[in-house]
């Protein structure tokens, strides 16, 4: 973990997101706390993501979400070398057949 974003206000950012109950209060709390292209460039690397693991290349994946191919990289970086924290998430919400039929 990154030792530069644990800090007491992260801590409480992160108690708000944890205390949402429902798409609908994410939607209201994120349109609050973001701008229209912070949250949709959050939404376009969390879509990378997915992709990246359903083997999707680069050129599907920048033509379907409109991603840079160095936001696809930094993506794909992160799912190889990063905390797991993507996977961790996808684990937790994607149907395994999915992953293995390669599934959008």
């Amino acid at each position: 973990m990154n030792k530069k974003i644990k800090t007491e206000a992260v801590d409480h950012l992160f108690d708000a997101i944890l205390s949402l109950e429902d798409r609908d209060e994410c939607y209201k709390f994120f349109e609050d706390i973001c701008t229209v292209n912070e949250l949709l460039s959050l939404s376009q690397r969390f879509e990378v993501a997915r992709m990246l693991r359903h083997q999707k290349t680069y050129m599907d994946i920048a033509d379907k979400t409109g991603a840079s191919t160095a936001t696809i990289s930094r993506v794909n970086r992160s799912l190889n070398y990063g905390n797991d924290g993507y996977d961790m998430v996808f684990s937790r919400i994607e149907d395994p057949q999915d992953l293995e039929e390669g599934q959008e």
